[in-house]
């Protein structure tokens, strides 16, 4: 079935004169004339081929094939006021779809606060959610299978932009039994015979480039042995007596009993966390995340 040209105005006049069963009091809600009224019903009757009212003195009435077109009418009319609505929204950033990488170390820190401040304002934005390292958020939103990314120590990639939200010191990870866990601070060259657990290079090759460039500011290159991807599991090798670690103050509040979090010294380098997007994406809920994420009302 072909679609009929219809005018909103039409299918409008339409609604209301059923409700009102009176041209002037109609005329007078739709805020027109009454010969434009009329005019407009008759338009609409031309296309049913059939009249929509009867008209007898003082008195209007739906014909049978009004009566049939009325609560479609209605359904129309109230299917394109939620449409527009629903544009509207998504235009201004307000509705839509978000898709959100975060490195798992942020699951710790900013990443609850900024979802949770961003769904209050925009609740009916949809939220897809992944975790991934830094490396594989910047391919992903090169390959547009996200959004944005929330990683640590962001690459400097053409296409990507980046702003830093956050900014942490580093701490020692050790085995609580470990001789040095009884101090409260640890000095980084006290780590150099010791074995290191750290995350892959290739999962954020700054963020590991970062740990070797304090130890060998401390005078030594440090004893890579095991490796994780997750900082759960590295504070787990830690406390099964596999190594020692640097890593982003936040990590303390990963708890478990064998583990001892030490500041170190000289602790002058810092780990940054930054919100990264597509330079050129003017998607508005891109834009409004962007907004939460710098706290801006």
């Amino acid at each position: 079935m072909d679609r009929p040209e219809l005018s909103l105005q039409q299918l409008h006049a339409f609604v209301v004169l059923s409700e009102e069963l009176h041209f002037g009091r109609a005329a007078e809600r739709l805020g027109i004339a009454q010969p434009p009224l009329s005019q407009q019903i008759r338009r609409l009757e031309a296309k049913v081929g059939h009249p929509l009212f009867t008209r007898g003195p003082g008195a209007v009435t739906l014909s049978a094939a009004g009566h049939q077109l009325l609560p479609a009418a209605r359904r129309a009319l109230d299917e394109i006021a939620v449409g527009l609505d629903t544009a509207r929204r998504t235009g201004s950033g307000e509705a839509g779809r978000i898709r959100i990488g975060f490195s798992a170390s942020l699951a710790l820190t900013v990443l609850p606060g900024l979802l949770r401040a961003y769904r209050d304002r925009f609740p009916q934005v949809e939220m897809e959610i992944r975790e991934m390292t830094t490396a594989p958020q910047a391919t992903a939103l090169h390959e547009h299978v996200i959004d944005v990314g929330l990683l640590r120590e962001p690459p400097d990639e053409p296409g990507l932009a980046t702003e830093t939200i956050l900014s942490e010191e580093f701490i020692a990870v050790l085995p609580a039994a470990h001789l040095l866990a009884a101090q409260r601070v640890v000095p980084i060259e006290a780590l150099a015979d010791e074995p290191f657990v750290l995350l892959p290079r290739s999962a954020g090759p700054m963020f590991y480039d970062r740990i070797l460039d304090l130890c060998r500011s401390a005078g030594f290159e440090p004893r890579l042995g095991q490796q994780a991807v997750e900082w759960q599991t590295v504070c787990a090798l830690v406390e099964a007596g596999l190594g020692v670690s640097l890593a982003p103050a936040s990590i303390r509040r990963i708890r478990l009993n064998g583990v001892a979090y030490r500041r170190i010294e000289p602790n002058s380098s810092r780990t940054t966390v930054a919100v990264a997007w597509r330079g050129d994406d003017q998607n508005p809920v891109v834009t409004r995340f962007l907004e939460a994420a710098r706290g801006e009302p």
